[in-house]
């Protein structure tokens, strides 16, 4: 009897072990496996859609020199020299990219390391002088004045004076001058126009400023 006793108490110990651990559980053993077995299905899943492959470059990548398109042209160098006097090496606007009559102008000055001021401003660090930028945006109110919507002439035509003007960055060589040039008052009586201006090197203001023109008597 004894050895009966002993042989069935493991066992009894056993099924008490096992009724516990389901007891304990919300669900079967069986579905809990399951559960973590989907878990990690999924896992893997995610895994694999975030492999370094998907975020390879694609071989039909445009190259650099093809992304920007060049600035139009409205008015050429040649145009431009009919309307202003300036010659070399005072003409500072190489071409006009859009010009609303009596009303604005926005021109370009490509900035080079050629430009004949920079062995002087400064041989160790070329930057285009702030009294050629304001020169080179009052060309360009110029070629808005010396039209016949607003009656202007090379022969009575002058620049008058400047105000609130602000150099915000420097330009240097290689950048490209973006100026906008607009009129804002023109009092014919007086022979005087007030325009505003803004000169930029890609998004950024790097010149502002306002403009005094005066149509004189000759």
């Amino acid at each position: 009897m004894a050895s009966i006793a002993l042989s069935q108490t493991p066992f009894s110990t056993l099924n008490s072990h096992r009724n516990l651990e389901n007891a304990a559980l919300p669900f079967p053993r069986s579905h809990s496996l399951n559960t973590q077995f989907k878990k990690t299905k999924k896992n893997s899943f995610i895994t694999s859609c975030a492999s370094p492959e998907s975020d390879a470059p694609t071989k039909s990548e445009t190259p650099i020199e093809l992304r920007y398109p060049a600035f139009p042209t409205v008015m050429d160098i040649n145009q431009i020299r009919e309307i202003l006097p300036h010659r070399f090496p005072f003409l500072l606007v190489d071409r006009v990219i859009e010009y609303n009559p009596g009303v604005s102008a926005v021109a370009i000055k490509n900035v080079t390391i050629n430009d004949n001021f920079f062995p002087g401003h400064f041989p160790e660090r070329p930057i285009m002088p702030g009294v050629l930028m304001v020169e080179a945006m009052a060309q360009v109110g110029g070629i808005v004045m010396l039209q016949p919507e607003v009656g202007g002439s090379r022969e009575n035509f002058f620049f008058a004076g400047v105000d609130k003007v602000r150099f915000r960055k420097p330009v240097v060589a290689g950048d490209i001058l973006v100026m906008r040039m607009t009129l804002i008052k023109l009092q014919k009586r007086f022979g005087i126009a007030k325009m505003e201006g803004k000169a930029y090197v890609g998004e950024d203001v790097v010149c502002e400023g306002e403009f005094l023109m005066a149509m004189g008597s000759g």
